[in-house]
């Protein structure tokens, strides 16, 4: 009942106007003030409802309200009317509050400010904290009660540390934060997590041809951006690394404070630019915070054991280094001033040979780098997401055709390049003659359980039945495949970053790669072998560079990062390739 008179604004001395309309015969003058108020909410509906001017009509808000208030105006009929038996409820404001505080919990927070205009009941009972607690969880994913956290004894050093930046060891970075005690979930929703919804997710930054991917997520109380890092060359089995490049949080009751997070020092102030549609721009305003005092030297360490886990004297091969180098003096002119496009992940079809998704793969040299693979009918593709200055990021650095299995000879065989030079580069002729005949199909194309015109379970196993009778190494038909893991080696003079890779494969294809020269000149395509491990692992041999790239998934949960359906995901990704072409 205390819950029931605090939701309907009465005191203590009051009972509920609920348990009133039981007994009419002791409350003559609370009877007549809710008759004037009956009155005065149906003269206002039909002001609204029967051509009233321009003000009413615009105060009454969307169909959210209009339905609540004619509601209101019915709630007259009840209090008069007679009977013997408990009354029934005919209209929202006959329900008890506790069910109102649970239907309105249920709409979308952008109608609440609409549904408070109805009546004062509804304003009252829209400023429970219940309510706005759970449109913050369900829209945005808030799990977390930083405000539990205070309690339980969390100090804001140990919070900040779990929170933002985990390096941070040192009492004089530390930056007080607000009290989250007092923190009103309402001003959360309407002055942090609405106005900011459009950032969260995926995105690319504008680093020229290095690229990144940078994920928004609601953190508690907080909005972070993470940069996602590769792990250290060549551990490509790794975790993801991640790095705060900014957050966004409630510094007062309706204040918001954006903070840069760049640097060393801690985080300072920063702002947030949200012009065109699927982009935003960062700023940081006290850039003197990204200075170390040993200078741009200790910067430049400080960066190298960061960016590669190692140090200048430990990286022997020259032109590695003049890449490092020119990496860091590149990448660092930014001063976290950047501006991000939108990415989305690939939908899952049935189709697929295996889930989509973003892997992390070696590029020699160049350390490891992060690309998309999304199917597109007979087709595999890879996309980089973060590149390097000979195939920049959001270039397609992998096609692989799923109509064009290969099947390996045995293990003897495998570890000849020229025996399986000869296996890949047939099939590479073939697919050149068929481009300038496209009237031939390919071979195998019509064979009934193709690869690509089967589901991803249909297809795979089809084709893993038909290749295990195959006795002979070369190109198979489109519904060829071993039957089971079959074993797989590296041949003799291929380089490999990473030695330790699976030594049993599931199919392989035949697809090409992308190369090119210093500034992405003079690009082309390579043919080489795609070679399926697992779910989670593949490969592709380079014929031409004589090397092997190994790919392991990114495990990473992320939210708010699936593209709508598959013709949004492949505008995204022509716009990926227009940035950088």
């Amino acid at each position: 009942m205390a819950v029931c008179a605090r939701l309907c604004g009465v005191g203590q001395s009051r009972r509920c106007r609920r348990r009133q309309r039981h007994n009419q015969q002791d409350q003559g003058s609370d009877s007549e003030m809710d008759v004037e108020e009956g009155e005065r909410i149906v003269g206002e509906t039909q002001a609204v409802t029967g051509g009233g001017g321009p003000e009413n009509s615009a105060a009454a808000g969307p169909s959210v309200a209009h339905k609540a208030t004619a509601e209101c105006g019915r709630a007259n009929s009840y209090g008069d009317s007679e009977s013997t038996g408990p009354p029934k409820p005919q209209s929202l404001l006959d329900l008890p509050p506790e069910l109102l505080v649970e239907i309105f919990s249920s709409l979308p927070g952008t109608e609440l400010p609409n549904l408070a205009l109805v009546c004062k009941k509804f304003m009252q009972i829209l400023n429970t904290e219940t309510i706005w607690r759970r449109r913050c969880t369900e829209e945005f994913g808030m799990r977390e009660d930083l405000r539990k956290m205070e309690v339980a004894g969390v100090s804001s050093r140990e919070l900040y540390a779990k929170r933002v930046n985990p390096r941070v060891k040192s009492g004089r970075f530390m930056k007080l934060l607000p009290d989250y005690e007092h923190m009103d979930y309402r001003n959360v929703y309407r002055h942090l997590l609405h106005p900011y919804r459009h950032i969260l997710g995926l995105w690319q930054p504008d680093i020229g041809p290095y690229g990144g991917l940078l994920n928004v997520v609601v953190d508690g109380l907080f909005i972070i951006g993470w940069m996602y890092l590769p792990p250290h060359d060549p551990r490509v089995e790794d975790p993801m690394r991640r790095r705060p490049l900014f957050r966004i949080h409630m510094w007062e009751s309706n204040k918001v404070a954006v903070e840069c997070m760049y640097g060393h020092k801690g985080p300072h102030k920063g702002d947030i630019q949200t012009g065109k549609k699927d982009e935003f721009s960062t700023k940081c305003n006290q850039t003197d915070h990204h200075r170390m005092p040993g200078g741009r030297q200790e910067e430049f360490r400080t960066w190298l054991e960061e960016e590669w886990g190692r140090t200048l004297e430990d990286i022997f091969h020259e032109h590695m280094q003049e890449l490092i180098l020119m990496k860091f003096i590149y990448t660092s002119q930014y001063d976290n001033c950047l501006t991000y496009r939108r990415i989305y992940l690939p939908p899952r079809m049935p189709s697929d040979l295996l889930q989509p998704g973003l892997f992390k793969g070696t590029y020699g040299s160049h350390g490891l780098e992060i690309i998309m693979l999304s199917f597109h009918g007979p087709s595999a593709r890879a996309t980089k997401l973060t590149g390097d200055p000979n195939v920049p990021a959001g270039q397609l650095t992998l096609d692989v055709d799923l109509n064009r299995p290969v099947c390996l000879p045995n293990l003897e065989h495998q570890r000849s390049v020229e025996e399986l030079s000869r296996l890949v580069l047939g099939v590479h002729e073939e697919a050149q003659r068929e481009a300038q005949s496209p009237d031939v199909a390919p071979q195998g194309a019509a064979s009934k359980g193709a690869v690509a015109g089967g589901t991803g379970a249909e297809g795979l196993e089809s084709a893993m039945e038909a290749q295990s009778e195959s006795p002979q190494p070369g190109p198979c038909s489109s519904s060829s495949a071993p039957s089971e893991a079959q074993p797989f080696v590296l041949p003799l003079g291929v380089m490999a970053r990473n030695e330790v890779y699976p030594r049993t494969c599931k199919m392989c294809f035949y697809g090409t790669g992308l190369i090119a020269g210093h500034g992405f000149t003079s690009p082309e395509r390579t043919p080489g072998l795609f070679v399926l491990f697992d779910e989670d692992h593949f490969g592709f041999i380079w014929l031409e560079l004589k090397s092997f790239s190994l790919y392991s998934r990114l495990t990473d949960r992320l939210a708010h990062a699936y593209a709508p359906d598959m013709e949004c995901f492949e505008a995204m990704l022509r716009n990926m390739q227009s940035w950088t072409s």
